[in-house]
């Protein structure tokens, strides 16, 4: 049986350096999105988003893995767009007016058909409310600066700076929504090792 590690075989979009902000292009690929609202830390509307989207690509993945092309391999981090109506109020002292997609990005062999069947298998297993809210599609991002950021997400101020710096001297203009990508079990892992992508498109 194949098995495949997307992080390593697409590692310049997944495993940036912490020292020295990249510039990458990002390509089409497809994801599990689920929308929403209010602060990550207090909202049950965003845990029950993060359990959903997981619950599906655990699914999918062993749907494909006993299916006729039998790959194995990892399911991808989660990963979340964060944006505001009025830019201004987009601060991290008042979380309850950020609006975000969380996303997980899936195999190029997994189908809209798949998607169907995996969705119809947890909804037979578990009561979740938030599955009826996923959707899949594709998701181009283009040409995005990003860093590794090492630490609790409340440190994040200083690397988001370094990205908007650089951005500014190197004559790009920021566009699109702020995207993190968390490579780090934030249940197992200590808040000061916690690693997570911050990645801002540009054009």
């Amino acid at each position: 049986m194949k098995k495949v590690d997307y992080k390593k075989e697409l590692k310049q979009l997944y495993l940036p350096s912490s020292k020295e902000v990249s510039v990458v292009e990002v390509p089409k690929q497809q994801f599990i999105m689920i929308d929403g609202q209010g602060d990550p830390n207090t909202s049950k509307e965003f845990q029950e988003a993060v359990g959903a989207l997981f619950s599906l690509s655990y699914a999918l993945k062993f749907i494909i893995k006993k299916g006729k092309t039998g790959v194995d391999y990892g399911v991808m981090p989660l990963e979340g767009l964060w944006w505001s109506d009025d830019m201004k109020k987009f601060n991290v002292e008042n979380k309850s007016d950020w609006k975000w997609t969380l996303m997980i990005m899936q195999p190029e062999f997994v189908t809209h058909e798949l998607f169907d069947v995996a969705l119809q298998q947890v909804q037979k297993k578990k009561n979740l409310n938030a599955l009826s809210k996923l959707r899949f599609k594709t998701f181009t991002e283009g040409k995005a600066t990003q860093i590794l950021h090492i630490g609790p997400f409340s440190d994040e101020g200083p690397t988001i700076d370094k990205i908007h710096s650089y951005i500014q001297n190197n004559g790009h203009k920021a566009s699109g929504k702020h995207h993190e990508i968390y490579l780090s079990d934030i249940i197992k892992t200590a808040p000061d090792k916690l690693k997570t992508i911050i990645r801002q498109p540009v054009s």
